[in-house]
Formats: C-alpha cells, sequence, structure tokens
C-alpha cells in the first residue's frame, strides 16, 4: 500500500476579543504630548514677565505686522524688553525712532510728581476712611446697646474726612441741661467708637454745638463756653476709653454758629458733638492755622470744617514722603482688619 499521500497544513489566526490593533497608543501619545505641551505653557505664563506677556498679546493682535517687525510688541528672552530692529524702515526713520524710544524709557524711570503723589495718597486715604465708616455702622448696627441710638448717629464722608455726628433727641439728651456732664448712654457710645476710630493713625477734630437759645448761666457762661466744655467732655471720655490723646488735633465749641437745622433753630438737633476723622490735608491745615494764630471759621450747615484762609499751605511731598503714607495707610488698614477679627 502507498503511504505518500500528501500532508496538509492549515494555519488558523486567533484574535483576541475587542482587539483593534495598536492605534490607541498613538493617540495616547498625541495626547500626553498637548499635556506635556499645555503645562510648560502654564509654566512660561506663571514665570513670564509682564512686558512678555505683553508681547505675547501683540503677536496674536497682530501676527503679520509682528513679524515684519512694524509691531512694538517684541519677545524678549533675555529679560530686557528692547525692540526689533526694524528691516522696514529706512536709516532716518529707524534714528528718529530708536530716538523716540530712549527719550520713552528715561520718562518711564522718573518718579511721579507732587501733584500725582498727592493724587494717590488722597485716594487710597479715602479708601481707609470709607473702611473706618462702614466699620463704625457695622458696630452700631451690630452692637445692642448702639442699636437703640442709630437714629441719633449720622457718618458722613466729607471733603476734610469721615465726619461722626451724635445728636440730641428730645426725649434722650447727651448732656445735662445747661451742663457739660455727659448722660451715661453718650459715654457708652464715645467709648465703643474709640477702639475702632482708633485703629487708624489719623488725627481728629471734635466740636460741640447748641442750639439757638440764649443760656441763663452764670455771669459772662454762655453757648461758646457751654459748647467749648461739652466738645472737652467728650474729648475726656474717648481718651478714657483708650483713644491717644496725641491723636486729637483740636477740640473747640460753635455754640449755635453752625446748626445742623437752619429752619429750626431751636430743633434739639442742633445740640451735637462732631467728631471728624481728619485728612491728612486737613490736618496740615489745622496745625498750620494753629501755628499762624488763626481761628477756623464755624462749618455750614451740614458742611465740614474748613482750613482758615490764612492757613499755611500744604508741605511739598517728596516720594519719600508718599512712600511713607502709604506705609501709614496699609498699617491703618491691618489695624482694621485685626479689630474685625477680634
Amino acid at each position: 500500500m502507498d503511504n505518500n499521500q500528501p500532508i496538509i497544513v492549515k494555519r488558523v489566526k486567533k484574535f483576541a476579543a475587542g482587539h483593534h490593533g495598536g492605534a490607541w497608543k498613538i493617540a495616547f501619545a498625541d495626547f500626553a504630548v498637548a499635556m506635556m505641551a499645555f503645562f510648560l505653557v502654564l509654566w512660561l505664563m506663571s514665570s513670564a514677565t509682564p512686558e512678555q506677556k505683553k508681547a505675547i498679546s501683540g503677536y496674536f493682535q497682530d501676527p503679520v505686522g509682528f513679524s515684519e517687525s512694524a509691531s512694538p510688541y517684541v519677545i524678549d528672552l533675555g529679560g530686557t524688553p528692547t525692540p526689533a530692529p526694524d528691516k522696514t524702515l529706512n536709516p532716518e526713520v529707524k534714528d528718529a525712532k530708536a530716538a523716540t524710544d530712549t527719550a520713552s524709557d528715561t520718562d518711564s524711570d522718573i518718579a511721579p510728581s507732587e501733584t500725582q503723589a498727592e493724587n494717590i495718597a488722597e485716594k487710597l486715604e479715602k479708601e481707609r476712611l470709607e473702611l473706618l465708616l462702614q466699620e463704625l455702622q457695622n458696630k452700631v448696627n451690630e452692637n445692642p446697646q448702639l442699636q437703640r441710638f442709630k437714629d441719633q448717629i449720622l457718618f458722613e464722608i466729607t471733603q476734610d474726612g469721615l465726619r461722626i455726628q451724635i445728636m440730641d433727641a428730645a426725649n434722650r439728651p447727651m448732656f445735662d441741661s445747661g451742663s457739660a456732664r455727659l448722660q451715661p448712654y453718650f459715654e457708652d457710645i464715645l467709648i465703643a467708637m474709640s477702639d475702632t476710630i482708633k485703629a487708624v493713625p489719623n488725627k481728629i477734630s471734635i466740636s460741640g454745638h447748641t442750639d439757638a437759645e440764649p443760656f441763663v448761666g452764670r455771669g459772662d457762661y454762655g453757648n461758646w463756653e457751654l459748647s467749648a466744655e461739652r466738645a472737652n467732655a467728650a474729648r475726656r471720655t474717648l481718651v478714657a476709653g483708650s483713644y491717644p490723646e496725641d491723636q486729637i488735633a483740636r477740640v473747640v465749641g460753635y455754640a449755635s454758629s453752625a446748626l445742623f437745622d437752619r429752619e429750626d433753630p431751636m430743633n434739639p438737633v442742633n445740640r451735637r458733638i462732631d467728631i471728624i476723622v481728619l485728612t491728612k490735608k486737613a490736618q496740615r491745615a489745622i496745625e498750620g492755622s494753629q501755628g499762624e494764630g488763626e481761628a477756623t471759621p464755624p462749618p455750614a450747615e451740614g458742611a465740614p470744617v474748613t482750613p482758615a484762609p490764612g492757613a499755611a499751605p500744604a508741605a511739598q511731598t517728596t516720594p519719600e514722603q508718599l512712600q511713607e503714607k502709604l506705609n501709614v495707610f496699609d498699617n491703618g488698614a491691618l489695624k482694621l482688619d485685626q479689630a474685625r477679627e477680634n
């Protein structure tokens, strides 16, 4: 029997379930590269200077002009913002442009003018006083003892600073009749406010006011003396409440010369104590007028105390003095934040 029959070998390919080749590896590699590029951009942006960010922004805003060196935006990887050479300009225009750029760089190094420094300081000071006003209003609203008298306490920002007016009510006077003796509730108001007011470095002015009713008292003693003594009594109470005495710039009595309600001179609201947290400008005016022996005129209805016409002009402000002011204001804001947390 012939055993030389052909042997047939059959090869069968087996595929694992769900396997589609190695395409996913390419997709994953692309994703990894994209993520690496993304985090690289984030790192570069976090470490870039404002000039470099401006240059990048300029490229995306004007890529054509940027590539032709006609855009003012350049990317300087060396850390110094120097313009790229202008290939499209002739030599005369290039020289003129270079001179202009040099002049601009020189001007940017000049310190701000005195007017600019003063404006910056006044703006920061106004922000501090507005923050103080908010703190005082919150204290009145949150303190049950003060809430009863909130209709007698008025806060406002004036050209001379933050003005706090505490007024009489027909059934709730601040002082004994015809006397400079404070009622207990008025002492509580002043002591409660002293903790917040002293958180800023600004000095204060305290003034006393009466209504227009003639005072019948001891000899020549009248409303002028009474208003001055009441203002001084308020000063003593603030100091007793831990307010620094050297932070008080002025204590003065105006009698009935600056009525709050001119339509009704006998209105109890005309009997009031005004506390002004002074701006630095108003403080200098007061100190200058006191040095010259000039008296500051009484304020009009609802208006802040203004400097006397003969007051000494404000001192010149140098950049160093401006920096000192900014430090003082920042310290005041820090104290307010600490007072709020306490």
